[in-house]
């Protein structure tokens, strides 16, 4: 484990789009739901980490 990590990886569960959720109960929606907004943050957080890094090379080659 990386002791330089404040916080573990957990090991995220499966999910895959477009499978058939007909039967999953209310709860498990819910948590179906809570993960999917929990991994569109960590892909906008991504971007975002992205883009600053490729405008801080922009205006570097731009001297």
């Amino acid at each position: 484990m990386d002791t330089d990590d404040p916080e573990p990886r957990r090991k995220m569960s499966n999910i895959v789009l477009g499978e058939d959720i007909s039967a999953l109960s209310a709860h498990e929606l819910e948590a179906r739901i809570a993960r999917l907004e929990e991994e569109v943050l960590r892909c906008r957080e991504a971007i975002k980490a992205r883009v600053a890094t490729r405008s801080v090379a922009e205006n570097f080659f731009k001297r």
